[in-house]
């Protein structure tokens, strides 16, 4: 992505209430607010306009779970969408030149599936959306909104449609966990600790195993993230966790210090390579 000025506008000066946000040099616009303010969110003159939006909530659970729309007048759609239980915030995206067509708004409809699907950190309330024919110029355009788009989501309170990426592994940056001749790697991330694809964990878990522990490692095995191969687990793809003593938990099958426990090839602890 390239370098962003957003400029963030609290209505009410609370952070977590009604925001709007712009990009420098960009023609779209984001209005995101929780639900307890939906009045006060309706009356914004913006919400006229034709758009996308997001409806983000949580499933039974407890993982994100969002619906994606489309409108031609986003007010009236999330007047309809109050019988819908789920969500709690709301995140809408217009164009300030009031340049989108029905076509560019279901266009980034279905994109907006497409990448949630991709992604998987989210359930969807719906995953099929409108296909729309675009001229070639204006698909271009509207990756541009959405590459914009994309970069603001963040910044208003979801990551659902950021990739977690590994940085290029290296000596100096992998590290390993392992337990009777099993091996994980990983390395440190943004929100915590990435766990890389092919790290292997064991399959019986310890008698005091912490509760929070073994419903994560049942919740992975169900989303088929950790799978059986022979008789351990085995991680389907990067993972990434809250931090590096839930990964070693999770890998370990049961209560463990990832400061203690992750080490770089020379045996040296996680916990003495970031004293130093």
């Amino acid at each position: 992505m390239q370098a962003a000025t957003i400029k963030l506008f609290l209505p009410a000066g609370d952070a977590t209430g009604i925001r709007t946000a712009e990009i420098s040099n960009w023609t779209g616009k984001a209005i995101a607010g929780p639900r307890t303010e939906i009045d006060m969110l309706l009356k914004r003159p913006e919400l006229d306009s034709p758009g996308v939006y997001l409806l983000i909530g949580s499933n039974e659970s407890g993982d994100p779970h969002i619906y994606i729309g489309e409108a031609e007048c986003v007010k009236n759609r999330l007047k309809q969408h109050k019988e819908k239980e789920f969500w709690v915030q709301v995140m809408a995206f217009i164009s300030k030149d009031e340049n989108l067509t029905k076509g560019h708004i279901k266009y980034l409809e279905s994109e907006l599936i497409k990448k949630a699907l991709s992604v998987g950190k989210t359930t969807l309330e719906n995953s099929q959306g409108g296909n729309a024919a675009l001229p070639e110029s204006d698909i271009a355009d509207m990756e541009v909104f959405l590459s914009k788009l994309y970069q603001l989501l963040p910044v208003l309170g979801t990551d659902v449609f950021s990739e977690t990426t590994r940085k290029k592994a290296t000596v100096s940056n992998t590290l390993y966990c392992c337990k009777k001749g099993l091996e994980a790697t990983g390395q440190r991330s943004a929100k915590g600790f990435l766990v890389f694809k092919d790290s292997q964990a064991t399959v019986p878990e310890t008698g005091s195993i912490p509760d929070n522990i073994k419903a994560a490692r049942a919740k992975l095995i169900e989303k088929s993230v950790l799978i059986p191969s022979g008789e351990i687990f085995v991680f389907s793809c990067d993972y990434e966790f809250t931090s590096p003593s839930f990964a070693s938990s999770i890998i370990r099958g049961g209560s463990s210090n990832g400061l203690v426990a992750w080490k770089n090839k020379d045996g040296k602890r996680l916990k003495d390579i970031e004293a130093d």
